[in-house]
């Protein structure tokens, strides 16, 4: 998983309306990154729904939110248009960005192992430096813990 400190790794994908959204369309700005496993599955509902519901806190902080799945555009969309989710969700089907974050993973449920995307989250820096991760995410808290983090960088500036 790439670490703070990092070069965040550049890519460019699909959004939920098929337009190509790149991470180089950020520069200079603060992106909070993150990755979830599959669209329209609860817990990926309570973070989308959340990072919706707290949009403006994202903006006040200075920072665009960008969310990555291993989904088909089709299913963003069907996700974005149930919910009015009104921020990018990229489509990685092919896991490409999910690899080269290193979200990735080989998981298991109920003894059947398969592989699928991590929930993570990285805050990238005006730069395109990696300033914060959090590898494990749990959706209902995610919002404070991203919104606490970018308070925290904001000041150490």
């Amino acid at each position: 998983m790439i670490e703070t400190g990092e070069k965040a790794p550049q890519f460019t994908l699909p959004d939920q309306d098929g337009n190509d959204v790149s991470l180089s369309d950020f520069a200079g700005k603060t992106v909070v990154l993150y990755f979830y496993p599959k669209a329209d599955t609860p817990g990926c509902t309570t973070q989308a729904c959340g990072v919706r519901d707290h949009l403006p806190n994202y903006a006040e902080a200075g920072a665009v939110v960008l969310a990555v799945s291993p989904d088909s555009v089709r299913r963003v969309k069907r996700f974005a248009d149930k919910f009015a989710l009104d921020f990018a969700l990229l489509a990685d089907e092919e896991h490409a960005v999910c690899e080269a974050y290193g979200t990735w993973a080989e998981k298991s449920m109920y003894g059947k192992k398969y592989w699928g995307a991590l929930r993570a989250t990285f805050i990238i820096d005006a730069e395109g430096v990696v300033v914060h991760v959090i590898p494990r995410v749990t959706p209902r808290t995610h919002d404070d813990e991203v919104l606490k983090a970018l308070e925290e960088l904001s000041a150490a500036a």
